[in-house]
């Protein structure tokens, strides 16, 4: 679809590579600047602002209204469109265009601006996305620490590429919005896949937690409005009295005990439903860890997050045996209850539905201790639980088999879509006689395939 520019030469950057003959090599604060118009929080008192934080970013790409006296840090005041490149952590490459609203704009203070004075802006907010930026930056990062890494402003703003006319910028950027918008819409599509596969999983998961296997079995009012009816032959119990022990992991300053080498902690970003995981670990002491031996975790033991998606559930397995955890509920392996059973159970929609409304009956993204040791489980008798389980077992493979293609799936396009940006910017392929044409069947179908 697309070709190659007919003459190149050395950038003479070694990250940059080769550019297009009629391209310029110059450093960007030549054709770009920045801004720092700081408010204060006591400014933003009793205001409704939009704010472009870094999370709410890197989750929608943009930004969201607030009220300002939620903010209680310094933030930078948006008055003219802008691309934002954050500072925190390049790696994650968060960068979107921010613009003034009809109320104060602002953004988090750990953003850079950029502001065009000869460039185009969304060929800016392009080039901010490319892998051979992205990869310079991370080169530059200031901190030892993995999750708060930081590159100076001076990095993000003072460096060098190579610059074609503001036409052809226009006409890289035009046909990257167009291009990148068929991925994204596939890569939506896709997703959209992932959430009925989901949701397909939970009532699956559900159904057969409370009821059972046999649908010609004897039932019994189960005495809980939300539950209905259970099996004859089982029972409802709260979750303190199933198991030896419901406690929380490590809450008060954990990171004073991170070392760099130790004992495992988990953490919530280490849970998945029905598994964990050992990227992103923090590690402390083996002193430490005696010293927070109530916090222990052994095999067959449960952790449930508190914070963020509460109730979402794994066992610990013997990776994690005698390691310790931050902030989660830890359920103690029972000797008259399936830890896989309980598995499932502390992952069904019912179970999450008790995690995430408080004691008011407001939905909440964190719940205590007590709400854990109170959750209502039904309790079939032993041999039914493995029976289901393995049922389970069989019936959730498939489906996130296929979950785990469409991520596959999404994993590549995002790929592709990193590649074609990176290339049309740098000038590895020339796009110019593409930008403004009509996309064809053909070539729609090369980004579905």
């Amino acid at each position: 679809m697309s070709r190659l520019y007919p003459k190149m030469k050395d950038s003479g950057v070694e990250w940059l590579g080769k550019m297009p003959e009629h391209w310029d090599l110059s450093r960007a604060d030549s054709r770009i600047g920045t801004s720092r118009n700081v408010v204060n929080p006591e400014q933003l008192k009793d205001k409704t602002v939009f704010h472009y934080s870094i999370p709410v970013v890197q989750e929608i790409g943009d930004g969201l209204v607030e009220e300002g006296s939620g903010i209680d840090s310094s933030k930078l005041v948006i008055d003219r469109k802008q691309v934002l490149v954050s500072k925190l952590n390049p790696r994650k490459g968060t960068v979107c265009v921010a613009e003034p609203k009809n109320l104060l704009t602002v953004c988090s203070g750990e953003f850079v601006p950029i502001i065009p004075k000869d460039a185009d802006l969304k060929y800016l907010y392009y080039v901010v996305q490319s892998g051979n930026y992205r990869m310079r930056l991370e080169s530059l990062v200031e901190s030892a620490t993995k999750s708060h890494q930081r590159a100076l402003p001076e990095d993000v703003l003072k460096f060098y590429w190579g610059w074609p006319s503001i036409n052809e910028q226009i006409a890289i950027a035009s046909f990257l919005d167009r291009k990148t918008a068929l991925i994204d819409d596939l890569i939506a599509k896709r997703e959209r896949q992932i959430e009925l596969l989901q949701e397909q999983r939970m009532a699956l998961i559900s159904r057969v937690v409370t009821k059972g296997l046999n649908p010609d079995v004897a039932m019994k009012d189960s005495g809980v409005e939300w539950l209905g009816e259970i099996p004859k032959n089982w029972d409802v119990n709260r979750l303190k009295f199933i198991t030896p022990e419901v406690t929380v992991g490590i809450v008060v300053t954990p990171a004073k005990y991170y070392v760099d080498e130790g004992v495992p902690c988990l953490r919530s970003l280490n849970v998945r439903e029905g598994k964990l995981l050992d990227s992103d670990l923090v590690f402390i002491s083996p002193e430490s860890n005696v010293l927070h031996s109530k916090s222990m975790i052994y095999t067959e033991d449960l952790v449930a997050v508190r914070t963020g998606q509460p109730g979402t559930t794994a066992i610990v397995d013997e990776r994690f045996d005698g390691a310790n955890c931050i902030d989660l509920i830890i359920i103690r392996r029972s000797g008259k209850y399936f830890s896989p059973f309980l598995e499932y159970q502390c992952n069904s929609a019912l179970a999450k539905m008790q995690f995430g409304i408080g004691a008011g009956g407001a939905i909440q993204q964190h719940f205590n201790i007590e709400t854990a040791k109170n959750l209502l489980v039904v309790c079939p008798p032993y041999h039914e639980q493995k029976t289901i389980v393995d049922f389970l077992h069989r019936g959730t493979k498939r489906i996130d088999a296929m979950i785990e293609t469409y991520q596959r799936q999404i994993e590549k396009l995002r790929e592709y879509r990193q590649s074609l940006i990176s290339a049309a910017v740098t000038g590895k392929i020339d796009v110019r006689e593409w930008a403004n044409r009509k996309i064809s069947e053909e070539e729609a179908k090369e980004v579905y395939s």
